[in-house]
């Protein structure tokens, strides 16, 4: 195993001073180092979307109008039955032929925004789930107190449903760091896209490949880590 291969330049080829290039000329551990950056810029940006769409259309799929339920099932279904890759390709190059302000949007912002929609779907499925678990008592009694639908939702079902998923919501966070190599496909250099041109350019696809490898790991373990410690906050305790 050549681990020095890290510390390569990516221009001379020659093993660089500390593995840190200097005037424009990276080391393969900076190229590295900075897929990474876009591969967590990525997923928190897919996830911020995720979250936001998921909760509102999971919500929704349990609301009394029948239209705004078969609206939000809609969604589900759309999103969550198109391959990911297929959607990341739909918005990068078809949606801009019928949304020309799409043509001037970084191929960064576009993958984000399919793989938070994508993954928005099956968070609503799973807030959905939540809330249909919760005991009709909660709803019966939110009402008795005199709570219009939209406060029953947001002060007393919505917080109870959230706990409930939320070693689900883990899944999800931790699978978005992995999906986020779909970014690679749209020229977006995130981990999978350095270790496809560094392994290319070194021929040293192990120490690439182990690399990249041991910092999807991480991150997947450091999402995992502040999940769990969301979940022990938010834990009420039983008396």
């Amino acid at each position: 195993m050549q681990w020095q291969v890290f510390c390569t330049s990516t221009i001379t080829a020659e093993v660089t001073d500390g593995c840190l290039g200097h005037d424009g000329d990276l080391s393969y551990l900076q190229w590295m180092i900075s897929a990474w950056g876009w591969t967590v810029s990525v997923a928190l940006l897919a996830l911020i979307i995720a979250l936001v769409c998921g909760l509102t259309v999971g919500t929704l799929r349990t609301h009394p109008s029948r239209l705004l339920a078969t609206l939000a099932a809609c969604w589900t279904e759309l999103f969550r039955n198109i391959p990911v890759l297929v959607q990341v390709f739909l918005w990068y190059h078809v949606l801009p032929v019928f949304i020309p302000a799409l043509k001037s949007a970084s191929s960064f912002l576009l993958a984000s925004v399919a793989l938070g929609l994508f993954t928005s779907a099956r968070i609503a499925e799973q807030v959905r789930a939540g809330i249909n678990a919760l005991p009709a008592g909660q709803q019966q009694a939110a009402t008795a107190l005199g709570l219009t639908l939209w406060q029953r939702t947001r002060l007393v079902i919505l917080p109870q449903a959230l706990r409930l998923i939320l070693p689900t919501l883990t899944s999800e966070a931790m699978n978005i760091v992995k999906n986020s190599s779909v970014a690679f496909a749209v020229s977006v250099t995130e981990l999978t896209l350095f270790a496809m041109q560094a392994q290319e350019e070194t021929a040293r696809g192990m120490e690439i490949y182990a690399g990249v490898t041991l910092l999807y790991v991480s991150t997947a373990l450091l999402v995992n880590r502040v999940m769990v410690a969301i979940e022990n906050w938010t834990r009420v305790a039983a008396r």
